[in-house]
């Protein structure tokens, strides 16, 4: 029995951790983030970690990014009808214009 409660509580404490792998930076632990799913069939998922205004986006099937990025911002890709059209005229941007690259704002360790 106590064997039993020993491996129902290991299976329950690593049930809630959870890493991504994100395109230019690698794997980030989610523990700090808040995510919600979607319904596009582009953006399949929103993490967003307010303290540090840094999202990460699942397009399709990879992660993306973004560095400083205002809780408003993400507050309205979450409330839009589509969430791919938001996301392409007011975060991808092109390149280094993007508002919000990471390759020329704070990046935030983890």
């Amino acid at each position: 029995m106590k064997r039993m409660m020993i491996l129902l509580f290991l299976f329950t404490s690593s049930a809630h951790a959870e890493t991504v792998t994100v395109k230019y930076r690698g794997p980030v632990d989610l523990k700090t983030f808040t995510c919600q799913d979607s319904k596009s069939s582009f953006v399949n998922r929103v993490c967003y970690d307010a303290a540090n205004q840094y999202m990460l986006i699942l397009l399709k099937d990879t992660y993306y990014h973004y560095c400083e990025i205002p809780k408003a911002t993400v507050d309205a890709l979450l409330s839009v009808d589509s969430h791919g059209r938001y996301y392409n005229a007011n975060i991808k941007g092109s390149g280094k214009d993007g508002p919000y690259d990471c390759r020329t704002h704070k990046v935030p360790q983890y």
